[in-house]
C-alpha cells in the first residue's frame, strides 16, 4: 500500500520518503485510536458521538509525527545528511526511525494496560513507578507474561521497521532514471508543513492539551489525546502547587467542616490543641494500626458479598466499632498511607506527595504519643514510593522491613502477611511500656502469591462468571482476598496469647478499594462512578476496652489517627483535615475523594455523591442509598452547591497544607 503510493519524480527522494512515512505512522496512530474505542469505550458514549474526537486526536497524531520526522527534513537541507546519500546515512536513518517507532509502541502499550486498569490515558503519573525501576518491574514480572510482551513489541518493531526499509528501496527502484536528491525549496516546504503540525494543522491557534477537554467528557477528551501528548504536558503536574489566596477564601468552608474554635477562627489556623475528653481511656492502650492493601469494602463480607471472602474479619467487626461507609481519598497506596499517617488528601496531581520534597515533611499526630514505642512493620521495602521518607516524620520509629525478618520473601513485596504478623506479634510480646505501631500489608496485590507453607489455607474455587458477577477480576484475586483474612486470623489468634492483647486497640483501614462490579451489593453508583475505587472497611477492636458499634455516617481514613488520638487520656494538636468519629459534635459526617488522572474532586455524605471536574465544565450529583435521585431541582441546587463548595474547600486547602503542614 504505502510502497505504491504515487508521489511525482520531480520530488526529491528523502521527501517522497518522508510523505510515505507520515501515512505509515498516520495508520498506526489511528489504529491505536480506533483500538482504545473498541476496548474501552463506556456504553453512555455513542460511537457516532466521537467525530470531534477523532479530528482533534487526528491533529494530536500529526503534531506527534512531524516531532519524529522533523529531524530527518532538517538534517536533509544538507545533502550530505540524507538518506538517500550513502548505505551509511540509509542504516543510521533507519536506526532512528527503529527506535522512535519502539517509543511509540512502549507508550501505546503501556496506556492500553493503564486504561484497563485506570480507565485514563497514562499520564506523568506513571514515573512514580518509573522512580522504582527494579521493585516495579520484579512486580510486572511477576503479575504479567512479560517475556511474550517485549517479544510481540520487538517483533511488531521489527516488522514496521521492515516496511521503513522497503519503502526507502522503493522510492529508489522508482526514481533510477531521475534522481532529485536535493532541491531547497522543496524541503523548506516540508519543514514548514510539519512545523504547522506541530503548531496545530489546520488551524491558526496552537494546539494545546486543554483542547481535548473541550469535549467536555473525559472519554472522549482522552480518545482525542494520544498518550504521548498526555504524557508529556501532565509532567507539569508533578511539583505541588498552590493557591494561598483561594485556601483562605475558603477557610471559613473549613473552619465549619472541622468545627474550630473562635481563637483558630481569629487567627485563620488550622491548628487545634485536643484535651483529653472524659471517656478517654487511662489504661494507656497500644495502639496497633493495619494498613490493608487493596481491601475494598465490597468484595468483603461485611458488605453481603455472597461470596464470604472474610469471615473471620467480620466477626471481628461485630465485636468491634465499625464504620461501614469508610473512604479512601483516592486510589493508591502510596496516596492512602501518606493520607493516614498525615491527615491531609494527597491531591498533588501526577506524583505521589511521599515523593515530593516539598511535601515529604509533614506533621502527624503519632509523635503526639508520647513514652510510646513507635514501630512500622512492611513485608518489603521501605524505600518503595519513598515510604521510608514520609515515615522519617515519626519521631523515633524503629523500622521493620526487607532484611530484618528470618522469614524468606514470597515475591516481590518481601515475606508474606501471615509472617509479617507473626513477627509483628512477636516484637509486640517482648514490650514493656505502651507501643503504637503500622503494619502494613502486601499480599492482596498483583501477583496474588499465596505461599505454599500455608496449607492449611482453603483455596476455593469458584466459577469465572461468578466471580465477575460478585466483584472480582480473576480466581487468583479472589483467593489473596480470602488469604487476607486467613492472615488477620493467625495474627489475632497469636495475639490472644500475650498479655499485650488486653490492653490494645486494634485499627484496620485500607488503603484504598479497588473498582470493580459492585451492583450485587450496592446501588449502581459504587460501580458507574468508581466508588468502589474508594470504600474500605475502618475498624476499632478492642473487647475489652471498646464498645462495640456499627456505624453507618461517611467517615474518611484522614479521619483514623485523630479518633484513635481522642480514644487516649492525652492531648493532641491536629494541624489537618482529620477528625474524631466518636467525640465531635455536630459533625458534618462527608469525606473527599479525588480521582487525579480524570481530574475529578468531590464529596460524599450519607445520601449522596458530589462529582465535578477540574479541567472540565462537568458536575454529576448521585445517590448513594438508592438508584434513584428523588429531589426536586430547587433541592438538588441546593446540595450542588453545599457540596461543590465543600469539594473546593477541601481541595485548595490540601494543596496549601502539602505544603505548610511542616513536621514540628
Amino acid at each position: 500500500m504505502f510502497t505504491k503510493l504515487k508521489i511525482p519524480r520531480s520530488v526529491p527522494l528523502t521527501i517522497q520518503w518522508i510523505i510515505k512515512l507520515w501515512f505509515i505512522y498516520f495508520i498506526l496512530f489511528t489504529v491505536f485510536r480506533f483500538t482504545t474505542v473498541m476496548l474501552f469505550r463506556p456504553a453512555n458514549v455513542p460511537f457516532n458521538s466521537l467525530g470531534p474526537s477523532f479530528w482533534l486526536g487526528f491533529r494530536f497524531d500529526a503534531k506527534w509525527i512531524a516531532i519524529i520526522l522533523l529531524p530527518i527534513a532538517i538534517f536533509s537541507l544538507h545533502s550530505l545528511f540524507s538518506p538517500f546519500y550513502s548505505k551509511k546515512n540509509k542504516r543510521w536513518w533507519s536506526y532512528y526511525l527503529a527506535i522512535a517507532t519502539l517509543f511509540v509502541l512502549f507508550f501505546f502499550g503501556a496506556d492500553f494496560g493503564n486504561f484497563g486498569y485506570n480507565h485514563t490515558r497514562i499520564n506523568a503519573s506513571a514515573l512514580n513507578f518509573a522512580e522504582d525501576p527494579v521493585i516495579s518491574f520484579k512486580m510486572l514480572w511477576e503479575s504479567y507474561p512479560m517475556i511474550w510482551i517485549l517479544l510481540g513489541l520487538f517483533v511488531a518493531v521489527f516488522l514496521i521497521a521492515k516496511l521503513f526499509r522497503r519503502t526507502h528501496l522503493n522510492v529508489v527502484k522508482k526514481n533510477l532514471q531521475l534522481n532529485v536528491i536535493y532541491q531547497k525549496w522543496w524541503y523548506a516546504g516540508a519543514i514548514l508543513f510539519l512545523a504547522w503540525c506541530v503548531y496545530g494543522v489546520f488551524s491558526v491557534q496552537p494546539l494545546k492539551w486543554n483542547d481535548a477537554f473541550e469535549l467536555n467528557d473525559n472519554f472522549k477528551s482522552y480518545v482525542a489525546l494520544n498518550p504521548l501528548q498526555n504524557f508529556f504536558t501532565t509532567l507539569r503536574f508533578r511539583n505541588p502547587s498552590f493557591d494561598g489566596q483561594k485556601a483562605k477564601q475558603y477557610y471559613p468552608v473549613i473552619a465549619d467542616f472541622l468545627k474550630l474554635d473562635s481563637a483558630d477562627i481569629i487567627n485563620t489556623s488550622y491548628s487545634r490543641l485536643v484535651e483529653p475528653g472524659s471517656k478517654s481511656l487511662e489504661s494507656r492502650p497500644n495502639i496497633v494500626l493495619v494498613i490493608c492493601e487493596s481491601f475494598s469494602m465490597y468484595k468483603s463480607s461485611m458488605s453481603g458479598n455472597p461470596l464470604n471472602t472474610t469471615p473471620y474479619f467480620k466477626s471481628l467487626c461485630d465485636s468491634g466499632i465499625f464504620f461501614d461507609h469508610c473512604f479512601s481519598a483516592t486510589f493508591g497506596t502510596a496516596r492512602g498511607v501518606f493520607a493516614v499517617v498525615t491527615g491531609t488528601p494527597d491531591v498533588q496531581l501526577s506524583k505521589f506527595s511521599t515523593r515530593n520534597p516539598d511535601a515529604i515533611e509533614q506533621h502527624t499526630i503519632i509523635n503526639n504519643f508520647e513514652d510510646y514505642n513507635k514501630f512500622y512493620f512492611l513485608g518489603g521495602s521501605s524505600d518503595f514510593n519513598n515510604f521510608v521518607g514520609l515515615l522519617k516524620n515519626i519521631k523515633g520509629v524503629k523500622i521493620f522491613q526487607d532484611g530484618s525478618y528470618t522469614s524468606k520473601p514470597l515475591n516481590v513485596w518481601g515475606i508474606s502477611d501471615k509472617n509479617l504478623f507473626l513477627n509483628a506479634d512477636t516484637v509486640f510480646a517482648q514490650q514493656r511500656k505502651p507501643f503504637f505501631a503500622i503494619i502494613q500489608t502486601a499480599d492482596n496485590h498483583r501477583p496474588f502469591s499465596i505461599p505454599e507453607e500455608d496449607r492449611d489455607f482453603e483455596k476455593r474455587i469458584i466459577a469465572p462468571d461468578t466471580l465477575i458477577k460478585y466483584g472480582f477480576e480473576s480466581l487468583q484475586e479472589y483467593q489473596a482476598f480470602c488469604y487476607t483474612d486467613y492472615c488477620f486470623h493467625k495474627f489475632m489468634q497469636e495475639a490472644r496469647k500475650h498479655p499485650y492483647f488486653e490492653n490494645t486497640i486494634f485499627v484496620f483501614v485500607g488503603d484504598h478499594g479497588v473498582e470493580g462490579e459492585a451492583g450485587q451489593m450496592y446501588p449502581d453508583a459504587w460501580t458507574a462512578n468508581r466508588l468502589s475505587d474508594e470504600h474500605v472497611p475502618l475498624l476499632f477492636y478492642s473487647p475489652g476496652l471498646l464498645t462495640p458499634q456499627c456505624r453507618s455516617e461517611v467517615v474518611s481514613q484522614i479521619d483514623v489517627l485523630p479518633t484513635i488520638a481522642g480514644m487516649l487520656h492525652q492531648s493532641y494538636t491536629n494541624t489537618t483535615l482529620g477528625r474524631d468519629l466518636l467525640h465531635l459534635k455536630n459533625k458534618t459526617d462527608a469525606a473527599f475523594i479525588i480521582h487525579h488522572d480524570e481530574g475529578n474532586i468531590g464529596i460524599i455524605n450519607n445520601d449522596f455523591y458530589f462529582i465535578k471536574n477540574i479541567r472540565i465544565n462537568k458536575e454529576q450529583l448521585v445517590p448513594i442509598r438508592a438508584n434513584q435521585l428523588n429531589l426536586s431541582v430547587q433541592q438538588q441546587d441546593s446540595v450542588r452547591k453545599k457540596l461543590s463548595e465543600l469539594a473546593s474547600a477541601i481541595y485548595e486547602t490540601s494543596k496549601w497544607m502539602l505544603v505548610h503542614n511542616k513536621a514540628k
